[in-house]
């Protein structure tokens, strides 16, 4: 069964939300970051380009289509369109993604390593394994051509030297996600500050995975 779309109006308001709530958290700095929400096969909204994301309004706002034509808005889309656009064409049941900068996480981003070990059921269920994609210059096709090998198999990537993207059946659970993944590299740091290596076994891993379509994640 096909992922409903949300109205134009409904994703407007995820988007500002989400967009405060991750200033607020420190996920983003200065103008850093940018959302997106699909409203339709052909069209979808997303932040501008040098805004905050913790005060954005509803008028700075600009609707595409996938090909990354304005529809609707006077700003300039953000430079990272490029890679949400194709994350919706290589996953047609995405609904929302999410591109920030939080702080553990892009600490793992830099030095090349994935978050792939399972460590809290929250992510297991919810996030699952979370590899790096590899470097390309901030919004070149680079970048989406960088992501495009994960979208159907992941559901958040860390991006090489620059930070970390999330996407999802809804803005919530895209930007749970991306919250997700900074308390699994947070979690991740402090158990190797303690030196612990640990991490859940196998069969854990199975019963928690199993657990998904009862929580509503495909």
């Amino acid at each position: 069964m096909s992922v409903p779309y949300p109205t134009d109006a409904q994703a407007k308001a995820e988007i500002l939300e989400a967009g405060r709530r991750i200033y607020q958290r420190g996920l983003v700095a200065a103008n850093d970051g940018n959302l997106s929400v699909r409203v339709g096969e052909n069209a979808l909204w997303v932040t501008p380009t040098g805004v905050s994301k913790g005060s954005m309004t509803e008028e700075m706002l600009v609707k595409l289509d996938l090909e990354g034509n304005v529809l609707m808005g006077t700003r300039k889309p953000s430079s990272e369109v490029k890679m949400h656009l194709r994350i919706y064409r290589e996953d047609p049941e995405v609904r929302a993604v999410v591109h920030a900068h939080p702080p553990a996480a892009t600490a793992f981003a830099c030095a090349g390593i994935p978050l792939d070990n399972p460590l809290l059921q929250e992510a297991v269920v919810q996030l699952g394994p979370v590899p790096v994609a590899p470097f390309a210059l901030p919004g070149s096709q680079g970048v989406a051509d960088s992501v495009a090998p994960y979208c159907r198999t992941c559901r958040g990537l860390l991006l090489e030297f620059h930070g970390a993207v999330t996407w999802g059946d809804s803005m919530q659970q895209a930007h749970y996600r991306l919250e997700c993944l900074e308390q699994t590299a947070l979690v991740t740091l402090h158990l190797r500050t303690l030196g612990c290596q640990r991490k859940m076994p196998p069969e854990l891993v199975r019963d928690l995975e199993a657990l998904r379509p009862a929580w509503g994640i495909r």
